[in-house]
């Protein structure tokens, strides 16, 4: 009887799970961050910067919509950067509908010819986000539209703005319709899968990728040692580990006179201060841990 009751109440309601996939550095994370109205997944300008895969929780009255922000798929070379591109790939078995992002700005032809024929292998419908059309004059667009178009037989092919927000609604809509019938499949308060201490450890990376050089970041990795709430909540505790592979590594980070880590930890602290809605005291420590991105025994203690 109450399953017939459960029925009845969601009947017309649509859910299911969409993967976000792409190239690397198309605003992927950014999308899923504008469409949620909350920050869960980091960015930078940074290729790779998304390790792994992110559920967003998008409720909307007549749908749930679970979105997956996957690395950048790409040709892989390394150990780290194979993970990375499996867990992209694997995402795509494991959904009802994909969105593809597309940077509208630049052609990344190896990436998205890479991407594209993985889309082949699946039978699910795909819809296609022409992204950073405030980057691009509109001709361009409406004749990518039309290269697009004869590329992949797309349910729809929308150009969008995911740092302004342009035709994101519109985009929502049409992956609504594309959703199988079904009531929710998550609380309504839900935002992400995550647990906060994930999410604490990507914000605080985020910052080793804006505020240091090009080939630091890619050589690390952060974990949380300790996460505890004190003063009834008030205030938040945690310690954390920034990992690198080389001493010199270990002083890029910490910095002149520790300023590069103390820059890190400030602006990590005001971010998941904003998440928490609560004081952070955050301390963080620099280790090296030589090659770890390359040893699978090293990439599973860290989480990869």
């Amino acid at each position: 009887m109450t399953d017939k009751l459960d029925n009845f109440k969601h009947k017309g309601f649509r859910s299911g799970f969409a993967a976000i996939i792409g190239a690397p550095n198309v605003g992927k994370s950014t999308l899923l961050n504008r469409i949620l109205g909350e920050k869960i997944s980091i960015t930078s300008k940074k290729p790779q910067t998304t390790r792994n895969r992110i559920l967003g929780i998008h409720h909307r009255s007549s749908s749930q919509i679970i979105f997956v922000d996957t690395p950048g798929m790409h040709k892989a070379k390394g150990k780290l950067n194979e993970i990375i591109v499996e867990t992209a790939v694997s995402t795509i078995a494991d959904v009802d509908i994909i969105l593809i992002v597309v940077d509208l700005s630049r052609h990344d032809k190896e990436s998205e010819e890479f991407a594209v024929e993985k889309l082949k292998k699946e039978n699910r419908p795909v819809v296609l986000a022409l992204n950073k059309t405030d980057l691009v004059k509109g001709e361009k667009v409406l004749r990518l539209i039309d290269n697009w178009s004869r590329v992949y037989p797309f349910k729809s092919i929308l150009p969008v703005s995911a740092k302004h927000g342009n035709q994101v609604e519109e985009l929502i809509a049409v992956m609504e319709q594309l959703l199988p019938e079904g009531p929710p499949l998550f609380p309504e308060d839900s935002l992400t899968d995550q647990p906060e201490r994930f999410i604490v450890a990507e914000m605080i990376r985020e910052k080793v990728f804006r505020l240091t050089g090009q080939e630091i970041p890619y050589s690390t990795a952060v974990t949380i040692d300790t996460f505890s709430e004190e003063k009834k909540g008030s205030l938040v505790k945690i310690e954390a580990v920034i990992h690198v592979e080389r001493n010199s590594q270990k002083g890029m980070i910490i910095g002149k006179k520790g300023s590069k880590l103390k820059q890190i930890g400030q602006d990590a602290r005001k971010e998941i201060e904003r998440m928490l809605q609560a004081k952070v005291f955050l301390k963080l420590f620099v280790r090296v841990q030589k090659n770890w991105s390359s040893d699978t025994k090293a990439l599973r203690k860290l989480g990869y």
